[in-house]
């Protein structure tokens, strides 16, 4: 069996998986990690292989199945509700067939992980705080839509409409890949809604992604470089809003990296998914610094200013989001706004790539 990879050209499967259990045995023996720089190529080399071959063995198994209901059909005499399993199946197949090219271009060492997707408002008040809210809602409807379990871990709400932040986990293989491609500061031009003799206004929010590491990452946290604060939860009213201060702000002083969590009812658990969250952002930063990519990540994260902008949406005097790294645009700015976005992030897999 052979199939296109992240390698860049057609490899055998079977040489893969022989490939990854040499690369498994060779984690398994005593010394692995003494030579730390080899360490970290293995696992990142064992990452990009199983990146690719576990999706690929699963679409596989779809297809084995597929070829199964074909020979039933032929000898059968009633085949009339093999056929019709088969034409509810065959289309669910040729799509994930389509997705394996894309997943083929996930290599890193995260890319299958769960993400943490933040958007902040920039400056502007309102009007930031109210497309803060709109980009949210379009990660959220790209979230459903692509069959990822997306939840609200903090959100801050704008003095007057929208939200000033929020913070919300992404749960499904791939996740981190996907939404890495994001990070950056969108602008949207519009006619404001807020302005009563009906100007043009640009807004600023900017998009932030780790990934979520898993609990055995060596990350030492003292006790003492963390300032913990509870208060009540600020939400516009409904499930996650609480009566009581169980609602937890964490920041870690020597970064003054800052993360809160109030979506759960108990404090206990608000806290523990804050610290999760500072985990992985202490993880990314001490990553980018071996990497020696920590000048591109601040310029990532900096002020939310022209400069720095990945995607435009303009809604007003005409109607185009076009991304400024790719070029790829679309006039569909509705489609987009709802969740429309897999456009952009192939462009963007495929650039990287090439």
């Amino acid at each position: 069996m052979i199939a296109w990879n992240s390698y860049g050209g057609i490899f055998e499967v079977s040489s893969l998986s022989s490939k990854l259990n040499e690369l498994e045995n060779e984690m398994s023996k005593p010394g692995f990690w003494d030579d730390k720089q080899k360490a970290q190529k293995t696992v990142s080399e064992v990452s990009r292989i199983r990146n690719f071959l576990d999706p690929f063995n699963k679409v596989a198994r779809q297809i084995e199945e597929f070829s199964v209901l074909g020979e039933l059909a032929q000898e059968e005499e009633d085949t009339e509700e093999i056929l019709t399993d088969a034409e509810e199946h065959w289309p669910q197949i040729v799509k994930k067939l389509d997705s394996l090219e894309l997943i083929s271009y996930l290599s890193g060492k995260h890319d299958r992980n769960n993400a943490f997707l933040s958007v902040y408002a920039g400056a502007g008040g309102t009007e930031s705080c109210d497309w803060a809210n709109m980009l949210f809602r379009m990660y959220s409807h790209w979230a459903e839509k692509n069959g990822f379990e997306i939840n609200i871990v903090d959100m801050q709400d704008g003095d007057e409409a929208g939200i000033k932040s929020a913070t919300a986990v992404v749960r499904g293989d791939f996740a981190f890949g996907y939404l890495k491609q994001e990070r950056g500061v969108h602008r949207l031009v519009r006619i404001s809604p807020f302005d009563s003799n009906n100007r043009r206004h640009t807004s600023f929010a900017a998009v932030d992604v780790v990934a979520e590491i898993q609990e055995d990452i060596d990350i030492e946290i003292e006790d003492s470089d963390l300032r913990i604060d509870t208060y009540r939860s600020s939400g516009a009213g409904g499930q996650h809003v609480n009566t009581t201060d169980s609602a937890v702000r964490i920041t870690h002083l020597p970064t003054n990296m800052v993360v809160s969590c109030q979506n759960e009812r108990s404090q206990h658990k608000n806290k523990a998914m804050a610290m999760k969250i500072l985990r992985s952002k202490l993880y990314e930063r001490e990553e980018e610094k071996r990497r020696r990519e920590q000048q591109q990540m601040d310029e990532q994260k900096s002020e939310n200013e022209w400069g720095n902008q990945i995607r435009s949406y303009v809604l007003q005097p005409y109607q185009m989001v076009k991304d400024l790294r790719t070029q790829v645009q679309t006039s569909n700015t509705g489609n987009v706004l709802d969740g429309d976005i897999n456009m952009f992030i192939e462009a963007m897999l495929k650039q990287k790539k090439d």
